[in-house]
């Protein structure tokens, strides 16, 4: 089995990239997605116990926790030690499960910042005009100039993610043309896998 790692800026059209895999009959693990469901559910305990007040009826209180972590930014490696071990666990099982596919994707926002590039066999990066992010990006609730500034500090430049990239989906014209970019990629990593059902 294939791993790719698909992996973008914020507000590039990753989530939608990952969708046209999905719908193409490709396995995704969302990280995100298990984070939000790591929220209500196994990380609830130890996030409170480090961040008290940010958790409500249950579950983590995102907004809360962001907060919190715009005041104290130096503190974000202290949840990530939380979640990233979760997160890793999550991704084992969807692996385990998924075992029998030709290639899955593992949708990682913080890929080569975390070093999950070393767990995938090749990476597609997703990409946009800045200025297009930007625009994107400012349309999202809650989102600021501020909060997109320290966002993108910790994520690292669209311009290096694309000289380590295997693919590239460019996000910048219609849905069609990106569709039609991720459908290439899946033609051929079928066709090397001698599987034509893609």
């Amino acid at each position: 089995m294939m791993i790719l790692g698909l992996t973008g800026s914020i507000a590039m059209g990753k989530s939608t990239t990952a969708q046209m895999f999905r719908d193409f009959g490709v396995p995704v693990n969302d990280a995100d997605e298990v984070v939000h469901e790591l929220y209500r559910g196994e990380a609830v305990t130890p996030v409170e116990a480090a961040f008290p007040g940010t958790t409500k009826d249950g579950e983590v209180d995102r907004a809360e926790l962001s907060r919190q972590l715009m005041e104290a930014p130096g503190r974000l490696p202290e949840l990530e030690a939380i979640v990233h071990p979760l997160v890793r666990k999550k991704e084992q099982e969807f692996l385990t499960k998924n075992a029998g596919a030709p290639f899955v994707v593992l949708d990682i926002p913080l890929l080569f910042e975390t070093g999950a590039e070393k767990r995938v066999d090749r990476v597609v990066v997703v990409t946009c005009s800045a200025e297009l992010q930007r625009e994107r990006a400012l349309k999202r609730p809650g989102m600021t100039e501020e909060k997109l500034a320290m966002i993108l500090a910790r994520q690292v430049p669209d311009s290096e993610k694309r000289k380590r990239a295997d693919y590239i989906i460019d996000t910048s014209d219609s849905f069609d043309v990106t569709r039609g970019q991720v459908k290439a990629v899946v033609d051929e990593l079928a066709a090397s896998n001698g599987d034509t059902d893609a």
